[in-house]
């Protein structure tokens, strides 16, 4: 055997090092690419009832306007501290003032409730997660409603009444208030009114006026909401599309644009033509959305935000109930025993 020129190894072996260098590089590359793309944390059917259980008896313009304006959770907490600081307004000067105001519709829409709005600023860890279960699993979440709806029914805590009808459409059941110009929001026990007691929301607070301790439903507090109909956030502009999962807005699907709620199919998708540069923040995302104390990434994150969102607003409590534009009425009740009767009451 001919051994090679003094010399020569070294040269040899540097061209095979260097041959070798792109296949390395290559390699570095394009294993982070191969990897599986984080998973995103979806909410499960029992959080899903967790999270509809207080509104899901609610007439579907209001429940539409609550799903949307939750995945504005900053622009929830400001408009409820404007209320708060302009309970002198009532009436087309409180809508004027409103129509002003930068927030989405869905919020401002929301003023025309200042118990609904004052509920989801109190209740801040649940209105984010309520945003982001809209943003990501629209269809589950909707159709958690209408199940909800189907077990208060079955309970005998759901039907018609002088206050609002329910009516059913193969297994969709709608509900919507009587009259044109005044709605009335239900007031129940969400953890019992649906027959098998619920786990409740942690950290859930119930709001005066909202929640009923006892069984059935009442209906205390009406809202007039004909002043607010020339504006294009009024009452008539929000609906509901039972079948396709989705919030209506002027009649097309509300898209919220808002930067508070994380679009995770869109992240997830991005995440796939992930690379090297970005790798290690696409281990931290899909670390985010693992499941915290019980709940998905949405929930450990709202109650961070919400505490962040509260301070920042320097919001105070709302321990009081206050209503604008039409004032109130005190309504009926009714329950799995039958119907009650309801006086006024209030101003107007």
């Amino acid at each position: 055997m001919k051994l090679l020129p003094q010399g020569m190894a070294p040269i040899l072996g540097g061209c095979l090092l260097l041959t070798s260098i792109p296949n390395a590089f290559a390699y570095q590359v394009t294993t982070p690419a191969s990897q599986p793309a984080p998973q995103a944390v979806q909410q499960s059917p029992e959080q899903l009832r967790q999270l509809v259980a207080p509104i899901a008896l609610y007439p579907d313009p209001l429940i539409g306007q609550i799903l949307a304006a939750a995945t504005y959770p900053a622009e929830v907490v400001e408009a409820d501290k404007w209320m708060q600081e302009h309970q002198g307004l009532t009436g087309d000067a409180l809508a004027k003032e409103v129509d002003k105001q930068s927030w989405d519709p869905s919020v401002k829409a929301l003023t025309q409730f200042p118990a609904v709005l004052a509920n989801m600023s109190q209740n801040l860890a649940w209105t984010s997660e309520v945003g982001d279960a809209y943003v990501n699993q629209s269809q589950d979440l909707t159709q958690t409603i209408q199940n909800m709806r189907h077990l208060a029914k079955d309970a005998g805590n759901l039907r018609s009444t002088s206050q609002e009808n329910v009516t059913t459409d193969g297994d969709t059941i709608d509900v919507e208030p009587v009259s044109t110009d005044e709605v009335y929001v239900p007031e129940y026990d969400p953890w019992e009114v649906y027959g098998d007691a619920l786990p409740v929301f942690p950290g859930w607070s119930p709001y005066p006026g909202l929640y009923l301790d006892g069984p059935g439903i009442g209906f205390g507090l009406g809202f007039g909401i004909g002043l607010f109909a020339g504006y294009g956030w009024g009452w008539n502009h929000w609906g509901c599309d039972w079948h396709h999962g989705a919030v209506l807005y002027n009649h097309d699907r509300f898209v919220s644009h808002g930067r508070t709620i994380v679009n995770r199919n869109i992240a997830d998708r991005n995440s796939r033509h992930s690379t090297v540069n970005n790798f290690h923040g696409t281990r931290m995302n899909s670390n985010h959305f693992s499941h915290r104390g019980g709940r998905s990434f949405a929930g450990h994150a709202a109650s961070h935000a919400a505490h962040s969102l509260h301070a920042a607003a320097n919001t105070h409590s709302s321990a009081h109930v206050f209503f604008h534009g039409g004032g109130f009425h005190s309504g009926g009740f009714h329950g799995g025993g039958g119907h009650g009767g309801g006086g006024h009451g209030g101003h107007r």
